[in-house]
C-alpha cells in the first residue's frame, strides 16, 4: 500500500522543528502517533457500486462501499441525505466492507464519507456522492385538520393516497410522521384502517399549545417500488379547554372551560328507541340552520316518528346526524324527560349561547343514556373512548412495547472494529 501520507507527516514535522529552533520539538518522526496526522486522501483505497456515470443509483439497490487491497481497511461509514436522513448499514469485522441495511431514499443526493486506515495506522478518509432515481409510484399523504385554532380533544390525521397494510410497511409511514408540540405531551398515532391514522395524546391537548405536524416520508421507501411522496406541513393552535358533559339521567348539562363551571343548561335527549349515544364526542363543526328530516336515520315518511324540522343552532358531534341544537318544541320537556331522536335538545337562547362557546375540537360528552357507546372511528372523533393502551396498541410502532417508552430506531450502526 502507498505509504506517501506518512512521508509527508514526517517532513511537515521536520520543518517545524527547525523553526522551533533547539527547542522541544511538536512531533518526533517515526515515534508520533498515527492518528496525530491530518487524514490523507483514501480515493485510492476506497470503492463503491456506483452508477454508470450520468445515471442515478438505483434505491432499491444496497450501497456498498469496499476497501481496496490488502494493507489497509474502513473505518467508518457516514452516509446521510439532503433531508439529513442517515442511512443505516453494517461494517464487516476484518474493516473489508460497508453495506447499507436500510433501504436508500430515493429522488435525492447522498454524501457518504469514509474512513480509513493504513497499515501503519494512519487516518484517511474519502468524501463520495451520488443521486438515487426518482420514485416511479407516490404514496401521498394528506394531514388534517386544516391549519387553524381547534379544542383540546382535537385529534391529527393523515389520509394516504394508496392503502398500506404490511406491519413493516406503516412502521416505515408512521415513523416519518412527526408530531410536535409546545408544551410537549405523549402521544401516538393509531391506524384506523389501511388508508387512515389518527394522532392523539395521551390526555387532552393541554389549553393553549402549540402544534405542528411535519412528513418525512418523501423519498423513503414504503413498499414495494412504493416511495413516499411530499405533505405539506400543519400547524394549530389550542384554545381554551370547554368541556360539555350531558347526563341522561338528570337531563342537565354542565358546560365548563379550563376546568370552572360557566353554565348549566336543562336538555332532553334521545327517547327510547332513539337514546343518544354515551361516551366521548368532539364537536365537528357549526350550522346555523338544518334541516332535519326522520329519513336521515331511517324513519318513513308518515309513520309516528316522522318529523321534517327546521333546526337553529346546531352543533354537530357525528357524522350520522347527532347535534347540539335548538329544540323549541321540547322546552317544557327539557330538564325533566328524554324526548328527542338522538339529539341533544335545548332552548333557543341556550342553543345560540353553546354555539358561540363552543368550536371545532371542543369535548361534547354524555354519560347515563341507554344508548350504545360512541364509536371510536367511522362516525366522527369517538377517539378519546379507547384506553390509553388499547390506543398505543394501534400504533405500528408501540405495539407491545411498554407505556412511556418508545420504539427502538437507531438511524445508523456503528462498524464493529
Amino acid at each position: 500500500m502507498n505509504d506517501t501520507p506518512r512521508k509527508r507527516t514526517v517532513a511537515s514535522c521536520t520543518v517545524l522543528a527547525l523553526a522551533l529552533g533547539a527547542g522541544t520539538t511538536a512531533c518526533s518522526g517515526q515515534d508520533s502517533h498515527p492518528l496525530s496526522a491530518r487524514p490523507y486522501d483514501a480515493a485510492r483505497q476506497v470503492a463503491f457500486n456506483a452508477p454508470p456515470s450520468g445515471t442515478k443509483a438505483d434505491p432499491d439497490k444496497p450501497l456498498v462501499v469496499s476497501a481496496k487491497g490488502k494493507d489497509g481497511r474502513i473505518t467508518d461509514v457516514t452516509a446521510v441525505d439532503t433531508a439529513g436522513r442517515y442511512l443505516a448499514g453494517e461494517l464487516s469485522a476484518n474493516g473489508a466492507r460497508w453495506r447499507s441495511t436500510g433501504p436508500l431514499a430515493a429522488g435525492t443526493r447522498y454524501t457518504v464519507r469514509v474512513s480509513t486506515e493504513n497499515g501503519d495506522g494512519a487516518p484517511g478518509v474519502r468524501t463520495l456522492t451520488f443521486e438515487t432515481a426518482s420514485p416511479k409510484r407516490l404514496l401521498g399523504v394528506e394531514l388534517g385538520p386544516k391549519t387553524g385554532t381547534y379544542g383540546v380533544g382535537q385529534p391529527i390525521t393523515a389520509e394516504l393516497s394508496l392503502p398500506v397494510a404490511a406491519k413493516a410497511d406503516r412502521a416505515a409511514v408512521e415513523r416519518s410522521l412527526r408530531v410536535t408540540s409546545s408544551p410537549e405531551v405523549e402521544g401516538a398515532w393509531h391506524w384506523v384502517d389501511d388508508k387512515k391514522l389518527h394522532y392523539r395524546p395521551k390526555e387532552y391537548w393541554p389549553a393553549g399549545a402549540s402544534v405542528e405536524v411535519r412528513s418525512n416520508l418523501e423519498g423513503v421507501k414504503v413498499g414495494d417500488r412504493l416511495y413516499g411522496g411530499p405533505t405539506k406541513p400543519l400547524k394549530l393552535s389550542i384554545g381554551d379547554r370547554v368541556e360539555a358533559v350531558t347526563d341522561a339521567s338528570t337531563h342537565q348539562m354542565t358546560v365548563k372551560r379550563n376546568g370552572e363551571v360557566i353554565n348549566t343548561i336543562p336538555v332532553t335527549t334521545g327517547k327510547p328507541g332513539f337514546s343518544t349515544r354515551n361516551g366521548v364526542k368532539v364537536v365537528l363543526g357549526k350550522e346555523y340552520f338544518v334541516r332535519m328530516r326522520g329519513t336521515s336515520i331511517g324513519i318513513p315518511v308518515g309513520s309516528a316518528e316522522s318529523y321534517d324540522l327546521p333546526v337553529y343552532y346546531a352543533t354537530r358531534v357525528t357524522w350520522s346526524g347527532e347535534y347540539v341544537h335548538a329544540a323549541p318544541w321540547s322546552v317544557g320537556s327539557q330538564g325533566y324527560a328524554n324526548v328527542s331522536h338522538g339529539c341533544t335538545g335545548m332552548s333557543t337562547g341556550n342553543a345560540a349561547w353553546f354555539f358561540k362557546t363552543v368550536r371545532e375540537g371542543d369535548i361534547v360528552k354524555v354519560v347515563n343514556s341507554l344508548g350504545a357507546p360512541m364509536d371510536p372511528f367511522g362516525n366522527g372523533f369517538g377517539d378519546w373512548n379507547l384506553e390509553w393502551d388499547e390506543w398505543r396498541g394501534g400504533s405500528a410502532l408501540l405495539e407491545g412495547t411498554r407505556d412511556g417508552g418508545a420504539a427502538a430506531d437507531d438511524a445508523r450502526l456503528r462498524p464493529r472494529v
